[in-house]
């Protein structure tokens, strides 16, 4: 396996001086670490989650091309997105997080690549350098989710793909992954999530816009509570992934 940054000390150094970044989030799921690999932990959502991610992912097509899979977290998706045969490199900015990726990588001889870099950082370094981007579950949980999205869109190839996946904002979507998942289920930790911080798909593809990217598909993650189980559906009220067109 090969690693680009996998640096600590650096990791810090650049978490602190990046603007668009919460350090009580970084914590929060920093914390989580030790448990990310672990598919009936507290992670256990993510895992019950990546065979859908992944399918919607391929349907884009994996084989040879260059992916970015920006906070990657301890590298579930990465790694599957690795196997499916994507040359692909791991972001995040959690140092804690990027260990647990390197080490499982090493353990399972993938050969996805990481580096401890924020986004806007990448797009600066390397703009129009992917062919498909995926930034799942991250935009609800930093500052500015606009920044983030200028850098996903300066980072892939003309007539590339980018892949998100976040919450959407409404009533139901509150109760559910909310009240229902961390407060009733516990199927995450409270307080993983904020409400506010839910984007609505029709604000995701306002600020989408005017970046040159195109909205090309919306499709729901939908769970049942009977069965303990995720599906991709056309029901967007609650999770959904996003594909855009550049």
């Amino acid at each position: 396996m090969n690693t680009e940054t996998l640096d600590p000390l650096r990791a810090s150094t650049q978490t602190a001086g990046t603007a668009n970044v919460d350090l009580t989030e970084i914590s929060k799921f920093s914390a989580l670490a030790q448990s990310w690999w672990d598919p009936k932990g507290a992670s256990k959502p993510l895992h019950e989650l990546n065979p859908l991610r992944l399918e919607y992912v391929e349907r884009l097509g994996l084989k040879g091309k260059q992916v970015l899979d920006v906070g990657c977290g301890g590298g579930i998706l990465s790694e599957s997105m690795a196997a499916a045969g994507g040359d692909v490199l791991g972001i995040d900015l959690s140092p804690a997080l990027l260990q647990v990726a390197q080490l499982h990588a090493l353990e399972s001889q993938s050969t996805v690549k990481y580096r401890t870099i924020a986004a806007e950082d990448l797009a600066r370094e390397r703009p129009q350098s992917f062919d498909l981007i995926t930034c799942m579950e991250m935009l609800e949980h930093v500052p500015d989710p606009e920044s983030t999205l200028a850098a996903l869109a300066a980072l892939v190839k003309p007539g590339g793909d980018v892949v998100i996946s976040t919450l959407n904002r409404n009533p139901l979507s509150f109760m559910v992954a909310i009240v229902g998942a961390e407060y009733v289920a516990h199927l995450l930790p409270r307080g993983t999530h904020e409400y506010l911080k839910f984007i609505k798909p029709s604000e995701l593809a306002r600020w989408a816009r005017p970046l040159g990217l195109t909205l090309n598909n919306l499709t729901g993650l939908t769970y049942n509570l009977f069965t303990r189980s995720f599906s991709l559906s056309t029901n967007t009220q609650i999770n959904y992934l996003a594909h855009f067109k550049a």
